[in-house]
């Protein structure tokens, strides 16, 4: 069920994700099938609509920076890697790019699939963000769509790919169209995923070189 990304309606999606329900919502990069982050069972009910795999970790998204200290333990990264997390959030955020953190212990390994770390971005799509401050929790959100079937940049290729039982919020065509860039920060910073953001402008930003390899977060 599509519906205009009206207050009204963003108001009633995030009453659906209170009480552990599931709703699709734009951003930027595509469209999410988002849940609560803290709720195992509503995760649980993402993975289940995707038909993905327990062992692909979701992506948490949030809507301000104070967020972020709600899910990763920004305690464990050296003086070093906090600075260069600020220069990435100053630079990035909000847009598509993901960082993968230490994680804290309130969210569930069913959103990190086990892993000590946990993925977060926070999105530039304005409707994506209210519907976070709605909700008044992260979001675990990845793209709408079966597990290996074209990311949607449409609400209406949401609901055609998952069915009108769904409530979708229409925010129109995403802007952006690709999958955030997902860069691991720490003791070691790679790439895992090419997205949104450039390696380029990622190396400017850190004044140094990036690997990029592959890995499901």
């Amino acid at each position: 069920m599509i519906q205009k990304a009206s207050p009204r309606n963003i108001k009633n999606a995030a009453s659906i994700l209170k009480k552990g329900g599931v709703v699709g919502m734009p951003t930027e990069t595509v469209y999410g099938l988002a849940a609560n982050a803290f709720d195992r069972r509503a995760v649980a009910k993402v993975f289940k609509l995707k038909g993905r795999p327990g062992s692909d970790p979701l992506i948490v998204h949030i809507s301000d920076h104070a967020q972020l200290e709600d899910v990763a333990d920004l305690s464990q990264l050296t003086a070093f890697e906090y600075q260069e997390l600020l220069l990435l959030i100053k630079n990035f955020w909000p847009g598509p790019l993901t960082l993968v953190l230490p994680k804290l212990k309130q969210v569930p390994g069913v959103v990190t699939s086990g892993l000590k770390t946990v993925a977060v971005r926070m999105p530039k799509h304005n409707v994506a963000r209210s519907l976070i401050r709605a909700a008044g929790v992260p979001l675990a959100a990845p793209s709408a769509n079966r597990f290996q079937s074209m990311s949607p940049t449409t609400a209406r290729a949401v609901e055609k790919e998952l069915g009108q039982n769904l409530l979708i919020l229409d925010g129109g065509p995403c802007r952006v169209g690709v999958e955030s860039t997902v860069l691991h920060l720490g003791r070691e910073v790679v790439i895992l995923r090419p997205g949104g953001v450039s390696r380029e402008n990622i190396e400017k930003v850190l004044n140094r070189k990036i690997p990029v390899i592959k890995a499901k977060q």
